[in-house]
């Protein structure tokens, strides 16, 4: 009688122990129902109304991989003659010496990196920007075999300094930089 005893408490720990656990999971997934419901809500939210003028074209646009937006960008600011980074608009500074006129024009402090070439070596080339844009090795990859297409924009807003380093990091990897 005393191992029926033993072997019926083992059996009621072992249930308690399994609901117990059906309701810790039965939670989580609450819980993370919950999660997904208010995400969608805040999705929903932040939705932009597209007019039904461009509803076609911005469906197009949400097909594409991030390469082919990059460039698309790149044929429409060459097609229409304009830039997609934002400008940069300095006050001078000193006031009236500014205003005199005196033919200096200021030296340019925030650049845009671009990629025009890779050279010999790619992999160096992959390595380096993959370190500099903190990208995954597959989106360096395919951001350096891009450049065949035509130049690939690495960093944009960089100040002087940095710039001219990272320059330096993808000429020492064997690459053309321009800096814009």
């Amino acid at each position: 009688m005393a191992e029926e005893t033993k072997e019926e408490k083992k059996e009621e720990t072992k249930t308690e122990q399994k609901e117990q656990k059906e309701e810790k999971e039965e939670k989580e997934q609450k819980e993370q129902k919950e999660q997904k419901e208010e995400k969608e809500e805040k999705e929903e939210k932040e939705e932009v109304e597209v007019p039904k003028k461009f509803e076609k074209l911005v469906k197009e646009i949400e097909s594409l991989s991030v390469l082919d937006l990059a460039e698309l960008v790149k044929v429409l600011e060459k097609k229409f003659g304009v830039s997609a980074t934002p400008q940069v608009v300095a006050a001078p500074v000193g006031g009236g010496a500014a205003q005199g006129g005196g033919g200096e024009t200021p030296e340019k402090s925030v650049f845009t990196i671009e990629l025009t070439g890779i050279g010999d070596k790619k992999i160096e080339v992959i390595k380096a920007v993959r370190d500099i844009t903190q990208k995954g090795l597959k989106d360096a990859k395919d951001l350096v075999d891009a450049v065949a297409k035509g130049p690939q924009v690495i960093k944009e807003n960089v100040k002087k300094e940095e710039a001219e380093e990272i320059k330096k990091k993808l000429e020492a990897a064997g690459a053309k930089v321009e800096l814009k």
